[in-house]
């Protein structure tokens, strides 16, 4: 998601390359594995490739396509169900997934209550297709004892307020004087966390006296707690602890959107990365998670634009982390329409989305005439399907605004395919999410008649 002070690279980065693209279309066209229907046999079976994997990352070209959202939700059910991944990971705040992840392992009444995702852009998460995935997710963990459940886990830094929230509300109920030392810590931040990015304004250009060194102390002080045998609640405390990582992260954050895009992009997806690897960890030997996160931190940073000006990724880092154990899948589309904003915090709107440019990779796969497809690298053997993918080629990304009118400038930049992703699943024309409504009231959403394990 592109946050006001990160927009994707500026364009142009310097003289874009000339390449004879001729022979490109015709050698994906060799290449595309037509996508079957979501919901047959065949379509799991494409997939099963990747069973060996120990991290799935599923891109999005958009963050408002229902086409990308149903096609990654159908990929991670059968990754699940067939090959044991039990950790779903998304680019969303830890606290409102929490809820989720409550609601899908069977604790909760509800996965959408206490207005969560209700921050911009609500319709990212609060979305129809998210819910069914939700919906789906509550019934598979029903067939499944407890500790085999599978979770579903917010990556991102954006939860400032109700990270604090959440530190606070665990600490008083398993120690009142921990809690008390909490508020105090906490208390240098209480008066901006409505309004974050103005905190990162008055320390960076107004010296205001920043609070990193409280908010360190307070994690600190959680795990010498912990390693000292008095905090002994595992899953609660794993998710206070990671609230209070956030805590931290967010407050660097918010100074570094100041200081440049690029130190602001660098430790937001330093974080998503840390907190991937704590999943992991905390899940033990066995654990298997699919990521879903925009194109824009999936694929691999260093074979980009954003990579050639210092940006690095949770895909890059993966990459560099887990070698040949991560498959990075890219979705891109042509044409067709997206739920998107015009301006940060703006209204969501319904927009056209513009056929691609004729120097994109987006125009090759629309020459190629195959209308939806999964189009597969990773085979050491395909050398001539990585030979013409090497090329730097322009490339869409649409986060949660949409700007048509300067598209070329506000919405492509230049990238590699070959060493971008593994893969890349192809829907030439697409449709926009279906957002939910926010509730009018702060009481909970009826509980569902599944509630806790229906059939």
């Amino acid at each position: 998601m592109n946050s006001p002070s990160q927009k994707f690279p500026e364009k142009p980065y310097g003289q874009q390359h000339h390449v004879d693209t001729a022979h490109i279309a015709p050698v994906l066209r060799q290449y595309a594995e037509p996508l079957p229907e979501l919901d047959s046999p065949d379509f799991a079976k494409l997939f099963d490739r990747y069973a060996d994997a120990r991290v799935v990352m599923i891109g999005e070209a958009s963050h408002g396509t229902r086409d990308f959202y149903r096609t990654r939700a159908a990929i991670t059910q059968g990754l699940i169900e067939r090959h044991g991944f039990n950790i779903v990971a998304v680019e969303a705040d830890w606290p409102d997934a929490g809820h989720v992840d409550q609601y899908v392992r069977g604790v909760a009444h509800s996965a959408w209550k206490r207005h969560i995702f209700s921050r911009f852009p609500t319709w990212m998460w609060r979305n129809s297709e998210v819910k069914a995935f939700a919906h789906w997710l509550h019934q598979y963990n029903h067939q499944q004892v407890p500790d085999q459940r599978v979770e579903f886990r917010g990556l991102d830094v954006y939860s400032l307020r109700n990270s604090i929230h959440e530190v606070l509300g665990y600490l008083d109920r398993v120690d009142p004087r921990l809690a008390h030392e909490a508020r105090r810590r906490y208390g240098c931040l209480t008066p901006w966390q409505d309004d974050p990015a103005l905190y990162g304004h008055f320390v960076e250009r107004a010296g205001v006296m920043p609070c990193e060194q409280p908010v360190v102390e307070q994690l600190n002080a959680m795990l010498t707690e912990q390693l000292a045998g008095l905090i002994r609640d595992d899953e609660a405390f794993f998710n206070a602890t990671q609230n209070a990582r956030v805590v931290m992260a967010a407050e660097q954050y918010y100074r570094a959107i100041y200081r440049g895009s690029t130190a602001s992009w660098n430790l937001r997806d330093r974080h998503m990365f840390d907190t991937l690897r704590a999943l992991l960890e905390h899940r033990g030997p066995q654990a298997k998670a699919v990521v879903w996160a925009h194109n824009s931190h999936i694929g691999n940073a260093g074979a980009t634009e954003m990579g050639w000006k210092g940006q690095f990724n949770i895909g890059q880092l993966c990459r560099s982390a887990f070698g040949r154990d991560v498959v990075l899948i890219g979705m891109a589309t042509d044409r067709g329409q997206v739920a998107a904003a015009d301006d940060w915090d703006g209204e969501m709107l319904i927009k056209d989305v513009r056929p691609s440019l004729p120097d994109s990779w987006e125009h090759q796969f629309l020459k190629a005439g195959v209308a939806a497809s999964l189009t597969d690298w990773r085979d050491p053997q395909r050398k001539v399907l990585r030979s013409v993918l090497s090329a730097p080629l322009l490339e869409r990304a649409i986060g949660v605004i949409y700007r048509p009118e300067s598209e070329r400038f506000s919405h492509y930049f230049e990238s590699m395919l070959a060493e971008q992703f593994d893969a890349m699943i192809w829907i030439e024309q697409t449709t926009p999410v279906t957002a939910l409504p926010l509730p009018k009231s702060q009481q909970l959403e009826p509980e569902d008649e599944t509630y806790p394990f229906g059939v």
